[in-house]
């Protein structure tokens, strides 16, 4: 939403946040009208700053941006949405939260306006508000492994578990391939690949299928979701060449 000028308004979630100088931050946002975005609050760090809690990690507000002549925009205006403070204080919560917004920053990271990427990112967190501890790991969360399943899908990467991704027999499927995009069949596997049970080919297809908010009724087991993040994690090496510093931490 244009204000005047070089300045805009737009909903934006704050990714990650870091210190600048004395009083400032720098922020990785994504925007609802530019998708990824690096900004600057100045003062923000001041305790009587006129930010104040609006520019937390994970917050989602209503900013106004200014575009100068640098990399990084400088925000003038913040107004907050939702602050997220359920699950910024709560350490499961936390670490399903820092995973989703680490995935955003590695898999959309363009200037580019991406709506249904940031209405995803929106709906998740909302839900992370509310969200009771599930498994032991919060990388093994449910709504956490649905979450990464639907960017990877969202930024052209999904992978294909319903038949073989190289011949397309539906039976026999025992791999998961990031080179054929998908899972494959013995005959096609030719000694590579991740190894797919049944569990972890019924837990993709599940989270695949069922919205953020019935992930928790995909009845994962243990061996099923620890396969599926081995696919989500191969897919992020593979496709994009990077790997989740929040995953690699639990």
């Amino acid at each position: 939403m244009p204000v005047a000028g070089r300045t805009y308004k737009t909903e934006a979630v704050v990714l990650r946040s870091f210190r600048l100088g004395e009083a400032d931050r720098v922020l990785h946002l994504y925007t609802l009208d530019r998708g990824r975005v690096g900004a600057v609050a100045k003062g923000v760090r001041k305790t009587k700053s006129r930010f104040g809690a609006r520019l937390e990690p994970l917050s989602h507000g209503e900013l106004i941006l200014h575009q100068g002549s640098g990399e990084l925009q400088t925000v003038t205006g913040a107004e907050l949405i939702h602050s997220h403070r359920e699950t910024r204080e709560n350490p499961y919560r936390l670490g399903v939260g820092l995973v989703a917004a680490e995935a955003m920053l590695r898999l959309f990271p363009e200037q580019e306006a991406n709506e249904r990427a940031f209405r995803a990112l929106t709906r998740f967190l909302d839900l992370a508000d509310a969200l009771e501890p599930a498994v032991a790991s919060p990388t093994m969360d449910p709504l956490v492994l649905s979450f990464q399943l639907k960017l990877l899908w969202l930024s052209g990467y999904l992978p294909h578990v319903t038949s073989c991704a190289e011949c397309g027999a539906e039976e026999g499927l025992s791999v998961y391939s990031p080179q054929a995009g998908g899972a494959v069949c013995r005959a096609c596997a030719n000694g590579g690949g991740l190894p797919l049970s049944a569990d972890g080919l019924a837990a993709i297809d599940g989270l695949l299928r069922r919205p953020l908010d019935r992930a928790q009724e995909t009845g994962l087991t243990s061996r099923g979701a620890r396969e599926a993040l081995a696919v989500i994690t191969s897919s992020y090496e593979y496709h994009g060449g990077f790997r989740l510093r929040t995953l690699r931490a639990s």
